[in-house]
């Protein structure tokens, strides 16, 4: 018999039948709006094999188009983590700081650029590049998806590793202390080894958005990512916009997928390996002689 639940009491059987009974009227709802909209779509023709088959016949469809486009949006997405990453990790920590000067400086920039819609930060810096630098019309696009993407997201990452580190259990910092470890040595050897496994799920969550965002660059900044060879692949092979979206998005889901999937690898194994996620067992890889504490059993020392 499982242990009970400190949530919620465990439902009765009148409770389950209804539970049953909710999720077979929601299901046969989910498939009568489908059957709606493809019969729909079959009716005003958008299922007619000749508006998909260039996908599958024709391999210019990818090699001109859709892979270019897909190269474009992993490059601009796979910059703008690499930039932000220790962008959010520097102000994080800054912002936990003990240093006046330095936490709110650092407090102010994040609240600030947090609040901007990116596409606003997008549209800004390619104002900022067209008038201040000499970059040509086919790269300015570019760079300007990364700053916006940079700018906000860095910003974002800093609320994450500042949440991070504060879900820790205090006794690691007071364990640390005790064994006379600077403030600095206990951000690096205990809280940040801790922290990462624990915002894994937020920070791959944000790499995922990271990849979304950057259509906004292809829809106002000319920026040739992967939703904006939809038009062009509709006026060369006389397609149907919605065909062109229907596979796009299908794009966008499997990598995405992929993505969360690593993700979720990754975190299960270095779980194995004694790091935790949040609400799970502190970290066991600690400085020799440190004081462990954990949250389901005692302390005790390596």
């Amino acid at each position: 018999m499982s242990a009970p639940s400190v949530l919620y009491d465990a439902p009765g059987p009148k409770a389950r039948a209804r539970n049953i009974g909710y999720t077979v009227v929601f299901g046969l709802a989910v498939v009568a709006v489908a059957w709606w909209v493809l019969a729909t779509l079959s009716e005003k023709g958008q299922l007619a094999p000749e508006l998909w088959a260039p996908f599958v016949t024709d391999g210019r469809v990818w090699t001109q188009f859709l892979l270019p486009g897909l190269g474009n949006t992993l490059f601009a997405a796979l910059l703008s983590v690499v930039i932000a990453m220790p962008i959010g990790f520097v102000f994080g920590i800054a912002r936990l700081s003990d240093h006046k000067w330095i936490r709110v400086p650092a407090g102010a920039v994040v609240e600030f650029f947090r609040a901007i819609p990116v596409l606003i930060l997008m549209v800004f810096a390619s104002e900022l590049f067209s008038l201040y630098t000499d970059l040509d019309r086919d790269t300015r696009p570019l760079f300007a998806v990364v700053t916006g993407l940079v700018l906000y997201n860095g910003s974002v990452m800093a609320e994450i590793v500042r949440a991070g580190i504060l879900s820790l259990p205090k006794g690691q910092s007071e364990a640390a202390a005790a064994l006379g470890l600077r403030k600095g040595q206990t951000m690096r050897i205990v809280l940040l080894p801790q922290a990462v496994t624990a915002m894994l799920p937020a920070i791959v969550s944000q790499l995922v958005v990271i990849l979304k965002d950057t259509a906004l660059g292809g829809a106002i900044l000319t920026f040739p990512e992967l939703l904006r060879t939809i038009r062009p692949i509709a006026a060369n092979y006389h397609n149907n916009v919605i065909a062109t979206l229907v596979v796009v998005g299908l794009i966008y889901v499997v990598i995405n997928t992929l993505l969360t999937t690593f993700a979720t690898w990754l975190e299960k194994r270095m779980s194995r390996r004694g790091r935790p996620t949040i609400g799970g067992e502190m970290v066991e890889e600690q400085a020799p002689g440190m004081q462990v504490v954990g949250t389901t059993g005692g302390d005790r020392t390596l």
